[in-house]
């Protein structure tokens, strides 16, 4: 490969078609460039560099990940390879073992032809577009950085599992005496939620409906992509006719969960995190809880009524992190499945919130269509909608002008926020697309929430 698309550098992560857009060739650039951007961040030669590397079940991984090895190992880093895990494993290994940064080989939740990489500094600490990305992506794109000279600079090669450590962490979060028993039903999309998170569930008293829980690059059965709803039709066809309490499922590399209740509603991000959040509370009262501006007034308010800080948040895992670290937030969710946690290197993880919402549902001794009536009930959201625009600044300026003037608040933390005491939305850019993405909430009712929601569609794409 002698170019690399600079489109391939996205806001959170590096992704592309294999071999078109990113073959093995182009990952040892990308981990030349790493090295580089590390020793930078770090202010250390590369040399000392100490850098852990994990990958997924694609049929490319392998190869992928070696050649990413290689790539940091000729500029002078030493590598840790803790093999085929949930990316959710390799940030664990980067803050247990105190490693400089690390690098999962992993496209997440996109085809089977995908091949990528998600990229972290000291303390499990993401790469994005404001912070690494951009200078990887400068790098790589101007030419090949530089290799070692020779083998007395060529970085080490070491493995390690770091499996059982996970684990021990991950149960650390629940009382694992306390679940009762339930059926489940878990679809791991023949991603990496089976090795991960399998064996910790073994251990609980669960009659488990395991399905495309082994890993399998080709995903013979459907993407592994919970969020999209013929992703998910099967495991919430296959909670009701098992008459189970509770459906999973994660996204391919399992640094994401999903779940569907009894009734086999899709349970939103928002509004999980509200009872996550919760939880969370009752052992660390007063704690800081971060929502992204997305988000239903159902977290904020749940947050506050159990005595907890709510604080609103940009959308993206760095933007998360970063200010986890700033306030010491306990916890923090998004709308889109990510659940981060200041006691997991304050990391995503698809594993703790699958075991919190266990011991939830037993300490409760209520099912998830009981626990999630009283927001149905009084929090009605739209869900993300897409506009394609030509001029999205331009949208969103009119947006914040016409409601502002109408005596709406106007917030400009990620995107335009605009609040009325009864209904709210918010309007976000795409990163890639010239798209508007709306999120609008009534809080009086169902027919108010559309009613408002087809006024500002009209507004965004008229």
């Amino acid at each position: 490969m002698s170019e690399i698309e600079p489109d391939i550098f996205k806001a959170y992560d590096i992704r592309g078609v294999y071999p078109d857009e990113l073959d093995e060739e182009g990952a040892r650039r990308i981990g030349r460039a790493f090295a580089s951007v590390l020793a930078e961040a770090e202010d250390k030669p590369v040399e000392e560099l100490r850098v852990g590397l994990g990958r997924d079940m694609r049929l490319q991984a392998e190869d992928m990940a070696a050649a990413y090895a290689d790539g940091l190992r000729s500029a002078g880093a030493s590598v840790l390879d803790v093999g085929e895990v949930g990316t959710e494993v390799l940030y664990f290994a980067v803050g247990a073992r105190d490693l400089d940064g690390g690098l999962a080989c992993t496209a997440s939740h996109n085809p089977a032809d995908y091949t990528g990489a998600k990229l972290v500094r000291r303390g499990a600490l993401p790469l994005s577009g404001d912070t690494g990305i951009g200078e990887l992506r400068e790098l790589v794109t101007a030419g090949e950085p530089a290799a070692g000279t020779g083998d007395d600079r060529r970085g080490g090669y070491d493995t390690a599992d770091v499996g059982d450590e996970f684990g021990s962490l991950a149960l650390s979060f629940i009382e694992p005496d306390r679940i009762r028993p339930m059926k489940v039903v878990l679809d791991g999309g023949n991603g990496m939620a089976g090795p991960m998170v399998g064996p910790l569930l073994e251990g609980l008293p669960l009659e488990r409906v395991e399905t495309y829980w082994r890993p399998d690059g080709n995903f013979p059965d459907h993407e592994p992509n919970p969020l999209l709803e013929e992703n998910r039709q099967f495991v919430i066809d296959r909670v009701l006719s098992e008459g189970a309490e509770l459906g999973i499922a994660w996204d391919g590399d399992a640094d994401r969960c999903f779940f569907i209740d009894d009734k086999g509603r899709f349970v939103e991000g928002d509004f999980l995190t509200a009872l996550l959040a919760e939880s969370i509370l009752r052992i660390e009262p007063g704690a800081t809880i971060l929502y992204d501006v997305r988000a239903s007034r159902a977290v904020r308010d749940v947050v506050e009524r159990s005595g907890g800080r709510a604080m609103v948040n940009r959308v993206g895992h760095a933007f998360f992190k970063s200010r986890m670290r700033e306030t010491g937030a306990a916890f923090g969710g998004e709308v889109s499945g990510h659940y981060y946690f200041r006691d997991f290197y304050c990391a995503d993880s698809g594993t703790i919130p699958a075991l919190l919402v266990l011991e939830l549902l037993s300490r409760e001794e209520k099912r998830m269509s009981e626990l999630l009536a009283p927001l149905h009930e009084r929090y009605f959201v739209s869900g993300e909608i897409n506009s394609e625009v030509e001029d999205a600044d331009a949208k969103m300026e009119e947006l914040a002008e016409r409601y502002g003037e109408a005596g709406a608040e106007i917030g400009h933390l990620d995107g335009v926020s605009v609040d009325f005491e009864g209904w709210h939305f918010t309007v976000r850019p795409s990163n890639t697309e010239p798209l508007l993405r709306l999120n609008l909430e009534s809080l009086v009712s169902q027919e108010d929430m559309e009613a408002h929601r087809d006024e500002v569609l009209g507004l965004i794409r008229g």
